[in-house]
């Protein structure tokens, strides 16, 4: 993880530098971007909280998902994880966002959406998009591959 700490270095001292902000609504990654942020000095010149949003509850009740996008769609879906981002957005008030939900296993996993079925999301002042990925590995490495895919995808909108 030493070579993504640098990173996010960089992306600190870049939003730093343009005097912007960055919130996070994690779900299975259950707060580890926002740890791989808090581990650096500056972190506070950028990030004001981030959310956990484990639950479809919490997702609806703090982040505003839509209770007909996560009956229709489910949680780890496009959809969702762009409606976190326009809710983390708001209730943050950052210039940036990324929200994440997936499914980390060893359970949960769908023939449809297996284990390792994640959705990323990146919201810019400019625009949104929403990726999805397909990681492999037990739970842990499912949840560090979507931290890390996150952390050089942002460094990558921001062009470090």
């Amino acid at each position: 993880m030493k070579n993504i700490n640098n990173l996010v270095e960089k992306i600190i001292q870049n939003l730093t530098e343009q005097n912007q902000t960055i919130t996070f609504a994690e779900s299975c990654t259950g707060g580890r971007i926002a740890a791989a942020f808090t581990a650096i000095s500056g972190a506070s010149e950028i990030l004001d909280g981030s959310c956990v949003t484990y639950s479809n509850d919490i997702k609806h009740l703090w982040l505003g998902v839509e209770n007909e996008v996560l009956d229709k769609y489910g949680a780890v879906s496009s959809q969702c994880v762009s409606q976190m981002l326009q809710g983390i957005q708001r209730l943050a008030g950052a210039d940036y966002a990324i929200a994440v939900s997936g499914i980390a296993g060893p359970t949960g996993g769908t023939e449809l959406k297996p284990v390792g079925t994640v959705y990323i999301g990146f919201q810019t002042p400019f625009s949104q998009e929403v990726f999805h990925c397909n990681f492999s590995g037990p739970r842990e490495a499912i949840q560090e591959q979507s931290t890390i895919f996150a952390i050089e995808k942002l460094a990558e909108i921001l062009n470090i």
